[in-house]
């Protein structure tokens, strides 16, 4: 066993139990709330956000591990303040989110750039895993970066070696938000072994938007988990065939592969009111409890199966 930091503190891995990967409690421009959010109550935001969280847990969660990094919106003394009043374990993440170019605080400050210095990405990342986030004394406990359909493009590649190094000083886990579509998981795969990545310590992200199981069983037999973390967002793909996938991946032995999840958050800040609800009404933290493990356990995976997907796999993600 081993320690895995919280939102709350330390705990021991043993103690994760039913662990969702991916799920954000807030997706939100910080930058664009300050300044044109004019109707936003933090208190009722926070409210809501313990009342959906205390329902997840009430269905048998115990753990959720929230990749909520710079570039959406990370801002911990609010997460504080939830996971305070949850029986919930909140697990944070320190990396950096874009599909294309890096924060022009980056852009000239670097190996080889303008400014001629180490790498200032993994040092923030170990800083985050090591010290803390800013003056919250919460330490991250895993690692996030993303590549997209534009592929590995000169930001994409510079975070993803940075997550890469930092993951090297540190021994943190890695979740990558890749897009199946275009097999960016191997390219994910490929860059981060450049850096001398343990790949049976990533998540590839979003796998469960494929159906291929030839490309998600070579990320498998390269170790490392795979992320079948969007339940609810049936306009990707719909529920059954999410269900059949991991079944089908399941009867091909790489069940101690797979992770779940939703993807899901308490407030998001991409879609207009009322919206989400409306065009995919179960991307819920309640769908995995409700709906996904029932199916899953009619096609015929076993309560085993599903300890080792929520419980074990996780935990062997920190240990």
């Amino acid at each position: 066993m081993s320690t895995v930091q919280t939102v709350t503190g330390p705990i021991d891995s043993a103690d994760l139990g039913r662990t969702l990967v991916h799920e954000h409690i807030f997706i939100v421009g910080e930058e664009f709330r300050e300044n044109y959010a004019d109707d936003w109550d933090e208190d009722q935001k926070v409210a809501d956000a313990v009342r959906d969280l205390s329902e997840l847990k009430s269905l048998g969660i115990d753990t959720i591990m929230d990749p909520t990094v710079l570039g959406l919106g990370r801002y911990i003394p609010r997460i504080q303040r939830i996971a305070e009043q949850i029986d919930l374990n909140v697990v944070a993440a320190t990396g950096l989110y874009t599909y294309n170019e890096i924060p022009f605080q980056f852009h000239y400050s670097g190996p080889g750039l303008l400014f001629d210095v180490p790498e200032p990405l993994t040092e923030m990342f170990v800083r985050d895993l090591t010290e803390g986030i800013a003056d919250t004394g919460v330490r991250a406990a895993f690692l996030k970066c993303a590549i997209e359909e534009q592929g590995l493009t000169p930001g994409v590649e510079r975070v993803m070696r940075a997550v890469g190094q930092a993951h090297v000083q540190t021994g943190a886990p890695i979740t990558v938000h890749t897009n199946p579509h275009t097999a960016s998981g191997l390219v994910a795969q490929r860059v981060l072994a450049e850096e001398g990545v343990d790949l049976t310590k990533v998540v590839i992200g979003h796998s469960g938007d494929s159906t291929d199981l030839e490309y998600l069983s070579m990320l498998a037999e390269a170790g490392s988990l795979l992320g079948m973390d969007r339940f609810g967002l049936d306009l990707l793909l719909p529920f059954e065939q999410r269900v059949d996938t991991i079944v089908e991946l399941v009867r091909r032995g790489f069940v101690d592969n797979v992770v779940i999840a939703h993807d899901a958050s308490c407030f998001i800040d991409w879609f207009p009111p009322g919206a989400k609800e409306v065009a995919v009404p179960r991307w819920n933290f309640r769908h995995i409890s409700e709906d996904v493990i029932p199916a899953l356990l009619e096609k015929g995976l076993t309560e085993d199966d599903l300890t080792k997907i929520l419980v074990d796999n996780p935990r062997r993600h920190f240990e």
